[in-house]
C-alpha cells in the first residue's frame, strides 16, 4: 500500500490546476520638462486564453514566475511623447478563472483568446506629474484551472469510471483495481458517425467529506462546475472504500454523491443528470438493478437507509438510468446515445431561451416606438 500511495503522489504532482504568480505593469517614461514633453506610459500585463498551454507548462517555463511589462519609453528632443511600453502576455490554458492572492475574480477565461488586464502600467510623467512617472501596478494573483466539458463523471473511487470512459472514448486514464486510480483529471472525447464531438471528464473519486476537503475535495468538485452535466457512475454492487469505512449499497452511493455535491455547492445538483449502473456483467447484478431503480423511483421511502446528516435537501431525478458493463462493452452504444440526446434537448432549450428573449426585446422595442409616434 505504501507503494501505490507513493506513486500517487507522484503523478498527482503533475498535474498543475492552481496556479500563483507576481505581476507588474511597467514603469512609465521619464517626462522633459523643459519641452513640455510626455514620457509613454508603462506596458500592461495580460493573461490570454490557448488551447496549446498548460498551469505546469507556465510553471517548468517560468520558474521565477514573475512577468513584468516593459516601460514606457523617455520623452526625447527628437520625440516629444515617449512610446507606451510593450505589454507582457501570460498565455494560459482555457478554463482559468484570475483571481486577486485575496480571492477577488478578476476575470475568466473561457474560450480561445479571452484576455484579463492584470496589472496596468504606470502612466508617463507629464507637467501634471512634474514630469515624473509612476511604477505599474505590482500584485501576486492566482490562475485556477477549472476544466470545462460537456459531461462530468462523478463516483466514488473504483466506481469504474475510468474504464468507462476509455470504452467510450479515446481518453486512455489509469485503470487498476484499487481505490484512486483517477488522480488527475482526464478529458475525453466521444465520436459520432456525424463527427459531432462531446467532450466527458473523468474527475478524481469522491469520499464522504470531500465537501469539507477529505481525499481529493476540492481539487475533485471545482472542475464539476464548469461542466454542462453530470453523469453518476456508480457500482451495481455498491461500494466500499476501505476495511473501517462502511459499505455503501447502489442507491446510498448515488445519495451520498448527491449530497457531497449539494454541501459544496448546491446549484451544482440543479445541473442535468444521467445515472450510469456500472459492472452489469457481475453476478445478481440485474435483481440489484430492479432493486435500485425502484428505490430511486421512492427515494422517500428508502431514506432511513442513510445517515441523518447525508440526506441531500433535494433527491436528483435522472433523465436516463442506463446499466453497463465497461468491461465487455455491454449498454455502452446505448450510453453514448443517451448523452446525446440529453445535450440535444438543453441546448435545444437553451437555443429557444435565446429566440425568445430576442423576442420580447424586439417587441419592446415596436412598443415603445409606438408610444413615441403617439406622443
Amino acid at each position: 500500500m505504501v507503494h501505490i500511495s507513493r506513486i500517487s503522489f507522484r503523478k498527482y504532482g503533475n498535474f498543475v490546476d492552481n496556479l500563483r504568480l507576481y505581476v507588474r505593469g511597467g514603469s512609465g517614461g521619464m517626462g522633459l520638462p523643459r519641452l513640455g514633453g510626455q514620457g509613454g506610459d508603462g506596458g500592461n500585463v495580460w493573461v490570454v486564453a490557448t488551447k496549446s498551454m498548460t498551469l505546469k507548462s507556465i510553471k517548468d517555463k517560468y520558474p521565477h514566475k514573475r512577468f513584468v511589462g516593459e516601460p514606457g519609453v523617455n520623452s526625447r528632443f527628437v520625440l516629444l511623447k515617449g512610446d507606451k511600453g510593450k505589454d507582457k502576455e501570460i498565455f494560459a490554458p482555457v478554463g482559468i478563472t484570475v483571481t486577486s492572492d485575496e480571492g477577488k475574480v478578476l476575470g475568466h477565461l473561457n474560450a480561445e483568446g479571452d484576455r484579463v488586464m492584470v496589472a496596468k502600467g504606470g502612466p508617463g510623467g507629464s507637467f501634471y506629474s512634474a514630469f515624473q512617472p509612476s511604477k505599474g501596478q505590482a500584485k501576486h494573483i492566482r490562475l485556477d484551472l477549472k476544466l470545462i466539458a460537456d459531461m462530468g463523471l462523478v463516483g466514488f473511487p473504483n466506481a469504474g469510471k475510468s474504464s468507462l470512459l476509455t470504452a467510450m472514448s479515446n481518453a486512455t486514464p489509469q485503470i487498476a483495481s484499487y481505490a484512486f486510480t483517477t488522480l488527475k483529471p482526464e478529458v475525453g472525447k466521444l465520436m459520432y458517425p456525424d463527427y459531432k464531438q462531446i467532450s466527458i471528464a473523468d474527475l478524481p473519486g469522491l469520499i464522504e467529506g470531500a465537501h469539507i476537503n477529505k481525499g481529493m475535495g476540492h481539487k475533485f468538485l471545482k472542475h464539476v462546475e464548469r461542466t454542462k452535466q453530470l453523469l453518476f457512475v456508480v457500482d451495481v454492487c455498491g461500494f466500499q472504500l476501505a476495511n473501517k469505512t462502511p459499505f455503501r449499497p447502489a442507491f446510498e452511493a448515488v445519495q451520498l454523491l448527491t449530497k457531497e455535491l449539494e454541501l459544496y455547492k448546491e446549484e451544482l445538483v440543479l445541473k442535468p443528470a444521467l445515472l450510469v449502473v456500472n459492472k452489469m456483467d457481475l453476478p445478481s447484478a440485474e435483481d440489484k438493478l430492479q432493486e435500485l431503480k425502484e428505490q430511486l423511483q421512492n427515494p422517500d421511502e428508502f431514506s432511513d437507509l442513510l445517515p441523518d446528516d447525508m440526506i441531500p435537501k433535494n433527491y436528483i431525478t435522472f433523465r436516463h438510468v442506463v446499466p453497463v458493463s465497461a468491461t465487455n462493452g455491454f449498454g455502452i452504444d446505448h450510453l453514448k446515445s443517451c448523452i446525446r440526446e440529453s445535450l440535444d434537448e438543453e441546448a435545444a432549450i437553451a437555443i429557444k431561451a435565446i429566440h425568445q428573449d430576442r423576442l420580447q426585446t424586439l417587441r419592446n422595442q415596436v412598443k415603445n416606438t409606438t408610444n413615441y409616434y403617439f406622443l
